[in-house]
């Protein structure tokens, strides 16, 4: 029996060798988190283009959705942060799929992390704008930003625990 699987999808992509089953609960936790996060990014976003008509967060003082979201660091490099967030939640919606984290394709697993890593930076960033130079906490957008670090996380374990992509464990050899 061969510990190769050929099931790619993808052409150039060669046969993967079979890793470590991916836990059961990766899949639906991770989908979650990333539906969970599209819906509050479509609502920051819905807020950004509707000038906050409807932004239910608390004005003045330290906690000020309002602030935040028509502050200078509400948009990065002329494009609206909240729409850059949705953006975000909607490729990793593809990559959170249930049936692409059963895929095994080796560029699968670093594309996972290496996307929530880049929206975890961004989420750092934003983080340090809010605290250091807006002055003020979005609880809407630190939401988003929760759920980043929570899929990051998420992502992170589930790797560990699958094994890289292309790794072929000691069952596999023995096939």
């Amino acid at each position: 029996m061969s510990s190769l699987r050929d099931d790619t999808a993808t052409a150039g992509v060669g046969p993967q060798p079979a890793g470590r089953e991916r836990p059961g609960w990766l899949a639906p936790v991770s989908l979650g988190l990333v539906v969970a996060g599209l819906i509050v990014s479509a609502y920051l976003t819905f807020e950004h283009f509707t000038a906050n008509a409807t932004l239910a967060c608390s004005i003045g003082g330290v906690v000020d959705c309002a602030k935040v979201t028509t502050s200078a660091w509400s948009t990065f490099m002329g494009v609206p942060v909240a729409l850059l967030g949705l953006l975000f939640f909607v490729a990793l919606l593809g990559l959170c799929w249930p049936s692409t984290w059963h895929r095994r394709e080796r560029w699968l697993d670093p594309a996972r992390l290496g996307w929530v890593t880049i929206g975890l930076g961004m989420a750092l960033y934003l983080v340090w704008a809010e605290l250091y130079r807006i002055h003020a906490i979005c609880l809407w957008c630190t939401a988003v930003h929760v759920l980043t670090f929570l899929l990051w996380i998420v992502v992170l374990f589930g790797q560990i625990l699958s094994g890289p992509a292309g790794e072929v464990t000691a069952d596999a050899r023995s096939d």
